[in-house]
């Protein structure tokens, strides 16, 4: 098959969304397959290498150093130079046309649904604009022949609407994210660890508010802090006399597994996130979590390896104390039920699964 992976909203600091078209992208190449990777940059530029062929189109700066493509016309060059038998489409905006060009090429088309907008947009732009995303998803759904959702959780935008949803949970590189040969045995101190974007609708706000909850108690606690994005510095402010540590950008999963590793609990405590790549990350190096008790990443624990509450600071700082005096009691069932966990989540299962998505749809094409 020949796979068209695409994308806006992608960089050099991107989290889960890179990561996760990237390990795929692998792997269709690893199988045999050709790839052709389309996203924005600061110039029109194709470069070759040995995961596949990426055709970086000029696209405008939009918040948070992201960039999108506008002008399509680059867009629908590389796709006639390379002659995909499907597509894959990660954004809902501008790429999002690609479907109905796929439709009347009889070119197979995947729309790969990595957040949840009724859920999100309506928390960050404070008013309630389900009807409008459930109109847009209505005609997504008609648009592409698959819509891949990670999640239970992820699942749910698409109720109501006539879209044939696969559900194809991520993986967690398990070789990278691993336990630390000598961990440090729980004190007093909580450490605790927040990584992600640095953006309000990733909710690491909430991470820091628990944080400051449990600091006003009295508990003896510090929280690391990994990651950036538009809203670091209003995040900084946020943290007042909490004891927080801003740590910005982490380069290199191998810096970010040894921050897990060394914290006692992870914080994933989104409430409107659809997956957890985070989640998995941390449980693979052998660190509990605490979660929100609603959206995907909840459903990527049990209570063997982590806690949750309410996506409220006193309800999480309760989950905390909870899971810490768990994990003074009896570290070694918490660190390896958080392992077992991550192993149950493999890129190499994705990737077959999505490639099983690729043949079904692509099957006509090639006929």
């Amino acid at each position: 098959m020949r796979i068209a992976q695409l994308a806006n909203f992608v960089g050099p600091t991107s989290g889960g969304m890179r990561r996760a078209i990237d390990q795929l992208g692998r792997r269709y190449v690893a199988a045999g397959h050709e790839r052709l990777l389309i996203i924005p940059g600061p110039e029109d530029r194709v470069t070759e290498s040995s995961s596949g062929t990426v055709a970086q189109v000029r696209g405008v700066r939009v918040t948070g150093g992201y960039r999108i493509i506008l002008a399509m016309g680059g867009v629908l060059n590389a796709l006639d130079r390379f002659g995909p038998t499907s597509v894959e489409v990660s954004d809902k905006w501008t790429l999002a046309g690609i479907g109905p060009w796929a439709k009347r090429r009889r070119i197979g088309s995947i729309l790969f649904s990595h957040e949840r907008l009724d859920d999100m947009a309506s928390d960050f732009l404070r008013f309630g604009v389900r009807p409008l995303v459930h109109l847009r998803n209505r005609t997504l759904a008609r648009d592409f022949d698959r819509v891949v959702v990670t999640t239970g959780y992820s699942a749910g935008e698409w109720a109501g609407t006539t879209a044939r949803l696969v559900t194809v949970p991520l993986g967690v590189d398990v070789r990278t994210f691993q336990p630390p040969a000598d961990r440090d045995a729980p004190g007093p101190v909580i450490r605790l660890i927040h990584a992600g974007r640095m953006s309000r609708e990733k909710y690491p706000q909430l991470a820091i508010a628990a944080a400051a909850e449990l600091h006003r108690r009295g508990a003896q606690v510090e929280l690391t802090v990994a990651g950036t994005g538009p809203h670091l510095a209003w995040l900084r402010g946020e943290a007042e006399e909490a004891p927080v540590r801003f740590l910005g950008y982490v380069d290199g999963r191998e810096e970010l597994a040894r921050l897990y590793g060394a914290a006692d609990i992870s914080l994933s405590v989104a409430p409107t996130e659809t997956f957890g790549l985070a989640v998995l990350e941390a449980l693979a190096c052998g660190t509990p979590v605490v979660t929100a008790d609603r959206g995907g990443a909840r459903e990527l624990v049990d209570d063997s390896c982590a806690d949750w509450g309410a996506a409220r600071a006193p309800a999480l700082a309760d989950a905390v104390e909870r899971l810490h005096a768990r994990l003074v009691a009896d570290p070694y069932a918490l660190h390896q039920a958080a392992r077992a966990r991550a192993e149950q989540y493999s890129w190499d299962t994705s990737a077959q699964r999505m490639l099983a998505v690729h043949a079904e749809v692509s099957a006509p094409a090639e006929g």
